[in-house]
């Protein structure tokens, strides 16, 4: 039997309208037995159903899963994974080179992202014949098994493993007690294939799912720029800025992070498809210290850091550090350089970190012109009536 909740008068509005979310401070009364991860009924203040979702201590207080009075049994969950990888299908990102790898020219996928596929707390990534799971809510982390199966039952052959990696995404105050696993079936294989390039991914201990699929044809958009560049990749992490580039036809490449372990990454990376060239070059250090040494050297410069704005009290701190960490690559950009910058934090709007690129062009006084504007890939949907889920945004600069 489910559980339920009922709200405050008047603040179904958002629901009404599907935003996914139920807020803690919406609650007017809910079941004394609720404990988090629960799947649970949501009523007006009269009595009316609203949605069914799961049960979640903290601001988001339910993730709603279907506005329908429904039960979340093992054909839901099929149906929504049928329904995400049918959009996937339509934008032509799962192909298959049958029995020959080398006619596969790509096996990477976002095939579930979250409220954009209906699944709010859920991410699943493919990467060859391995899914890997992430859960953001206890709710998707207790249903894991059921989705893992039911991720078997539609895509059968496809794949032959699930990976499941929510160590570090799960609610630290549910003390669950988390340990990345397989749910299914196992494989060492860890090399995927991206626009005909190949890659190491790292799930068992990688950030995210291992990979960033959001910035696929960014990456793309970039080979098209690269040839005879003097290139700097900052921020590389797995390389895929770089390994482009390479392909791209690049004079020189070079590859910057904090962490050793992204720099052996991105070695790995660029060896896989380009063995003994010694156009790339990668280095383990602080980017602020790397372009404050380096003027005038480069003629494409990538800025891809990890969000400096993870929540909205950081939001002011974090538009800050997009201007700094920006003034340095005009300041270090050559002449008839491109810029490519970017920001992954959801609280950023594209508005602000716009405006926040264009104060650190007039501090730098560089002439600079706007060549395109980026975003998430369409395997990253955005909800219509969750616009919360367009978090990556990107420019691409011609700086005079």
């Amino acid at each position: 039997m489910f559980k339920s909740i009922y709200l405050k008068k008047g603040k179904e509005e958002s629901l009404l309208r599907f935003h996914p979310w139920v807020f803690s401070g919406a609650i007017a009364h809910k079941d004394e037995s609720l404990i988090e991860g629960d799947i649970v009924r949501v009523f007006t203040n009269k009595g009316d159903f609203i949605g069914v979702g799961h049960y979640q201590i903290g601001t988001i207080a339910v993730r709603i899963l279907s506005f329908q009075d429904i039960v979340l049994d093992k054909e839901f969950w099929c149906a929504r994974l049928q329904s995400a990888l049918d959009v996937r299908k339509t934008l032509g990102v799962v192909q298959s080179g049958g029995e020959d790898a080398d006619l596969v020219r790509n096996n990477v996928y976002r095939l579930v992202h979250g409220e954009g596929d209906n699944l709010p707390g859920l991410i699943i990534d493919v990467y060859g014949k391995t899914c890997v799971m992430q859960a953001h809510s206890v709710g998707m982390h207790v249903c894991r098994q059921e989705i893992a199966d039911a991720l078997k039952n539609v895509l059968g052959n496809q794949i032959d493993s699930v990976y499941y990696k929510s160590e570090t995404t799960l609610p630290f105050k549910a003390e669950l007690g988390q340990e990345n696993a397989f749910l299914y079936g196992s494989t060492e294989n860890n090399v995927a294939i991206e626009n005909g390039l190949k890659f190491h991914i790292d799930w068992l201990k990688g950030q995210k799912t291992g990979f960033f699929i959001d910035q696929r044809e960014n990456r793309s958009l970039l080979e098209h720029y690269a040839k005879g560049r003097t290139v700097l990749n900052m921020f590389c992490y797995t390389g895929g800025f770089s390994v482009y580039a390479m392909r791209g036809g690049a004079k020189v490449v070079h590859s910057v992070d904090s962490s050793a372990k992204a720099v052996e990454l991105t070695n790995a990376n660029v060896a896989l498809n380009f063995s003994n060239d010694d156009r790339h070059k990668a280095f383990c250090e602080d980017a602020f210290k790397y372009l404050d040494a380096n003027n005038d050297k480069y003629d494409l410069i990538v800025l891809d850091p990890p969000a400096f704005a993870k929540h909205r009290s950081a939001l002011k701190n974090g538009l800050r550090g997009y201007t700094k960490l920006n003034v340095k690559g005009f300041e270090k950009i050559k002449k008839g350089g491109i810029l490519f910058t970017f920001s992954c934090s959801q609280v950023v709007t594209k508005e602000q970190f716009r405006q926040a690129v264009f104060t650190a062009a007039a501090q730098a006084g560089r002439k600079v012109r706007i060549l395109h504007q980026l975003h998430q890939p369409a395997d990253h949907p955005i909800n219509i009536y969750h616009l919360e889920g367009e978090y990556l945004k990107g420019l691409v600069l011609y700086v005079e």
